[in-house]
């Protein structure tokens, strides 16, 4: 098992190896084909409004302090960046719910060799609809009210400097929560109890949201990212999980 803040890139890099072998590419596509179609549409509107946007969060400084426009304006062309990226990722992820949690069934069958999931039917992922947006719309109830106070931090002067590193960290521990929520949906684990079990793995959480995030900033990467993020939080959930019951005294 490697180091905690080590072990975020390796999943990734073995889910993006499990996404891309034959047997998984069949519910991948899908998915891959609906985030592109938001991501371009997306940057379109993030490209004729970025600028208006970076403006209308610029705070007003008094002539004797213009100098430091150009020290603050790169903080707050990285604090649109992130929102933009929030954006696309949430509506993304909601959107791709249903095939996300068949993609994370498909990954565990393969890790764990055995398959005690409902065979693939088109009913079946229908049949998912309901849970899984239901479960989406919990992390948009656990995202909006934190992400709105750093949106409202984001336009008091002087105290909005340190909203993009805030939104930064936050952005990292939301990659974790919402790529790991698919295995452990997928087993019934309540959100709460959820929410526990990742803080006590907070590092491996953080190293494996933080990959994620990364990963999901670079331009058309972040669309098989996606997928690849779900085969590689399944991983996480797998191992970790695994790991928990070897430790456990019989």
């Amino acid at each position: 098992m490697p180091a905690p803040v080590l072990s975020g890139p390796q999943y990734l890099r073995e889910g993006l190896k499990l996404v891309l072998s034959p047997g998984l590419r069949l519910f991948v596509l899908l998915p891959l084909a609906i985030n592109l179609v938001l991501f371009v549409g997306l940057i379109y509107l993030a490209g004729h409004q970025f600028s208006l946007w970076v403006d209308s969060l610029m705070p007003s400084l008094p002539d004797w302090l213009g100098f430091l426009s150009y020290i603050l304006w790169p903080l707050f062309v990285v604090l649109v960046a992130l929102m933009v990226f929030f954006t696309f990722t949430m509506l993304a992820n909601v959107i791709a719910a249903p095939f996300n949690g068949f993609l994370a069934e498909k990954v565990e069958v393969v890790v764990r060799g055995t398959d005690d999931f409902p065979a693939f039917s088109w009913g079946e992922l229908i049949a998912m609809v309901p849970r899984t947006l239901a479960r989406e719309m919990r992390k948009l109830g656990y995202f909006l009210p934190r992400a709105a106070g750093l949106f409202i931090l984001s336009f008091i002067p002087v105290v909005n400097i340190v909203a993009a590193p805030l939104w930064l960290l936050f952005g990292v521990w939301m990659m974790a929560i919402q790529y790991i929520d698919y295995p452990a949906d997928n087993h019934k684990l309540g959100w709460n109890e959820m929410l526990a079990w990742l803080r006590q793995k907070r590092w491996q959480s953080m190293s494996f949201g933080g990959v994620v995030y990364l990963a999901l900033m670079i331009p058309l990467v972040n669309i098989l990212m996606m997928p690849a993020a779900v085969a590689g939080a399944t991983l996480f959930w797998v191992r970790e999980r695994g790991a928990e019951r070897l430790a456990t005294p019989a």
